[in-house]
């Protein structure tokens, strides 16, 4: 599928990969919409990237908001073809510490966040991009690409929810995929390794060289438009389906 004149939605797009790929996707020619929280920093995106990219305050838990957000999207620009999902939290906690057992209700948060919410999007935006017209010979109608972590596989201490709703939407990509293939739309899921998004400013150095040496080749953090660049290809590949792509320099992530 051309990415050239096609609509996107990228959740979690005021920064780090989601930020990355909306500014890939605006430079390939897609007109881009942006769903966070960060109100600030996603109108400020929207507006330095001008008319192809627009700014929603959406929380992706909110069916109504997302709904809303999503019916907004087609109705300005006439359909939807291409969603990712970045948005999402980590908190790091532990099944039971000294401090006690893992709170409810931080995990409940991570789960109706990073897989609740995730799986939202996708079935709101499914509805949308099925009653749209196809753009391939194939039939295409769109993509809808999740982002997991390496952590859905290797989870380290203190990432117990973290892991289990990344591990979730790796276990949604294929039935997903199934079910949405009569209406022409693909589904993949992008599973980053560590990637050098602002959060690593803010840690020691000798973490960071830690998460490095960890990586087999190259030795260095990954970079959010390598993430974009993948996101970009997937849309253009249209035999890219049902699948979980690991980004990650090989590193396989150890206990702590």
């Amino acid at each position: 599928m051309d990415i050239q004149g096609k609509s996107a939605i990228v959740t979690g797009g005021a920064s780090g990969l989601g930020r990355a790929t909306v500014e890939r996707y605006v430079a390939d020619g897609a007109y881009v919409a942006i769903f966070d929280l960060n109100r600030e920093a996603g109108e400020a995106l929207a507006e330095q990237l001008g008319k192809a990219c627009r700014y929603y305050h959406v929380d992706v838990t909110d069916e109504v908001a997302v709904e809303a957000a999503i019916n907004e999207v087609v109705a300005h620009r006439g359909g939807l073809h291409i969603v990712n999902n970045f948005a999402g939290i980590g908190p790091a906690c532990k099944t039971y510490s000294k401090n006690g057992p893992h709170p409810l209700d931080t995990y409940m948060k991570v789960v109706m966040v990073n897989q609740v919410g995730t799986f939202n999007v996708c079935r709101l935006a499914a509805q949308a991009m099925a009653q749209g017209e196809p753009v391939t010979a194939d039939g295409s109608r769109g993509v809808i690409m999740n982002t997991a972590s390496v952590a859905a596989y290797e989870g380290q201490v203190g990432q117990v929810a973290y892991s289990a709703t990344k591990g979730a939407i790796v276990g949604m990509t294929l039935p997903m995929a199934r079910e949405l293939a009569p209406y022409g739309i693909r589904v993949a899921t992008i599973v980053p390794g560590i990637i050098h998004t602002p959060l690593f400013d803010t840690l020691n150095p000798e973490y960071i060289d830690g998460l490095v040496a960890s990586t087999v080749y190259p030795k260095r953090l990954g970079k959010p438009e390598e993430i974009a660049k993948l996101a970009a290809h997937i849309v253009d590949n249209d035999y890219i389906n049902g699948e979980c792509i690991r980004m990650d320099g090989a590193i396989r992530m150890p206990p702590r």
